[in-house]
């Protein structure tokens, strides 16, 4: 059975495909929630848990293409595995560049639903902790005054105090200071952990 913290949106503009897909999931213990059109589910709040979107491409209003590239434009991660009853190749391909789990043509064998599901929701799970890392990081960052961003850039490239403070025009204790208040609001205690930091948060000591 499915974990009870995993969501999945079914959008197709067909009542009873939407019907079957929600029975199908629920029955393997899945939350299900369902909606009519793109429209209809861009209406609703941000989810910012584990699913994934099962998404029929050939909506009326906007099509899942569409829904797609929107969703990615505002950071939206879920995995999306795309139904249709009018498929073509080049559709696909351009739906799985940008980001599709997968393809399916409908009828679409259930077991086969069910196994891109489990894929789907099991790769956003080792994803998602990759996006919440990064988010954490960047709102430490972003609590970092502007001379103490200059400082722990010069600090990750592997500059000492001194040097630090001839860039930057200050005095040496003054660097010891700023280093201070980032290792403090960012929790951390060591030149590595900070460079870690850095390499996720894509601050690169090249780049100073």
């Amino acid at each position: 059975m499915a974990d009870d913290n995993k969501l999945i949106f079914v959008i197709d503009d067909d009542y009873s495909v939407r019907r079957s897909i929600k029975l199908l999931l629920e029955s393997r213990g899945y939350h299900i929630e369902t909606f009519s059109s793109s429209e209809e589910f861009l209406k609703r709040e941000v989810y910012d848990g584990i699913g994934c979107i099962i998404l029929d491409i050939n909506l009326e209003g906007k099509n899942g293409l569409e829904l797609q590239e929107e969703l990615l434009q505002n950071n939206y991660h879920l995995p999306i595995i795309f139904i249709t009853g009018i498929g073509d190749i080049p559709t696909s391909v351009k739906a799985i560049k940008n980001g599709a789990v997968d393809f399916l043509q409908k009828p679409f064998d259930q077991e086969q639903l069910l196994e891109v599901v489990k894929e789907a929701i099991a790769k956003y799970t080792i994803e998602k902790s990759e996006f919440d890392e990064l988010n954490r990081i960047r709102a430490l960052l972003a609590t970092l005054t502007q001379r103490e961003a200059e400082v722990f850039q010069y600090v990750v490239s592997g500059m000492l105090n001194k040097q630090i403070a001839y860039e930057l025009n200050i005095a040496e204790q003054t660097v010891k200071l700023h280093r201070g208040k980032i290792t403090e609001k960012l929790g951390v205690k060591s030149v590595a952990e900070l460079v870690l930091m850095a390499g996720k948060a894509g601050i690169h000591p090249s780049e100073n």
